[in-house]
């Protein structure tokens, strides 16, 4: 995930300090794709998994902002799960787990922009009202006329 906002990394780092890596979890299965023998043979797929519950890193504030807005990747069991099989081999794997974990998190902690209310533009209004005349027309045209109009 590629974030385009300048204080991301900023903010991944903080976090990176905040959660040790003795908080996570690994396990390792096998992977699909790309690999040919090797993916029938070696468990190369990173399962990472943080207990919420557990997390002393995290005030309360931030672990209902995070449930909330990754509402996806968290189980019943309130762990949070990412997995990775993007690489060949289980350390790069790893390596990309932990950096899509913490890219998740600061992007999750991130507060949101309230939106800016905006008045509908006069022009889009009347462009609107002129299709809907048009289709209003367009459908009485369709219509058969009455019986009692008769020539």
């Amino acid at each position: 995930m590629v974030t385009t906002d300048p204080d991301a990394r900023g903010r991944t780092e903080a976090l990176r300090r905040r959660i040790p890596l003795r908080a996570l979890r690994f396990s390792f299965v096998r992977s699909g794709g790309p690999g040919g023998q090797n993916v029938n043979k070696v468990s190369t797929r990173v399962m990472l998994c943080f207990d919420l519950t557990a997390s002393e890193s995290l005030s309360d504030a931030e672990k209902r902002r995070i449930r909330a807005r990754l509402r996806g990747r968290i189980t019943k069991d309130d762990r949070l799960k990412v997995t990775c099989s993007r690489h060949r081999t289980q350390a790069a794997n790893r390596r990309d787990a932990i950096g899509r974990f913490y890219e998740l998190l600061a992007e999750a902690l991130q507060p949101r922009k309230p939106r800016q209310a905006t008045a509908v533009p006069a022009q889009s209004r009347q462009v609107r009202l002129r299709d809907k005349q048009a289709r209003s027309q367009r459908k009485r045209q369709r219509q058969r006329p009455p019986a009692g109009d008769e020539a």
